[in-house]
């Protein structure tokens, strides 16, 4: 007779919970491209995880291109990629100090703002605005 684990062994929920953070975070652009190489492309995309296409809206690439210092194009990476944890209701974290340094530039976030152990935590509410502000330029994941 084989052994066959119970749905409630931590084991099983580690594996099962792995799989959908997998699915939910499908449509996350795999790779991130720089400020610099979006403004000369003539319609910026990149794919996402699942291999679709991710299309930036070129307005926001334009105005980005011109609200930020040039020293930024070409360290920064697009599309911003904000995470959440289900241990974290309300908040989101940034892992990316160019990112950070991105957003304060444009007054979306204050200079006071800091990384702790290399994430910087911003509330939903302001993330959901960002990306309002910035369609296409800021996406969030899990994990």
């Amino acid at each position: 007779m084989s052994y066959r684990p119970r749905i409630t062994d931590d084991g099983v929920l580690r594996r099962w919970m792995a799989l959908e953070i997998g699915r939910i975070n499908e449509g996350l652009a795999a790779e991130q491209k720089s400020l610099a190489r979006l403004l000369a492309e003539e319609h910026p995309a990149t794919v996402t995880k699942a291999g679709g296409e991710y299309a930036f809206d070129r307005a926001v690439i334009r105005r980005l291109g011109e609200r930020l210092p040039g020293g930024l194009h070409d360290r920064l990476r697009l599309p911003i990629i904000f995470r959440f944890t289900p241990d974290v209701k309300d908040s989101c974290y940034l892992a990316d100090r160019t990112a950070l340094e991105a957003l304060q530039a444009l007054g979306e976030l204050s200079e006071m703002r800091t990384m702790q152990k290399g994430r910087a935590w911003v509330s939903r509410a302001i993330v959901y605005a960002m990306m309002e502000a910035y369609p296409t330029a800021i996406q969030i994941g899990m994990g």
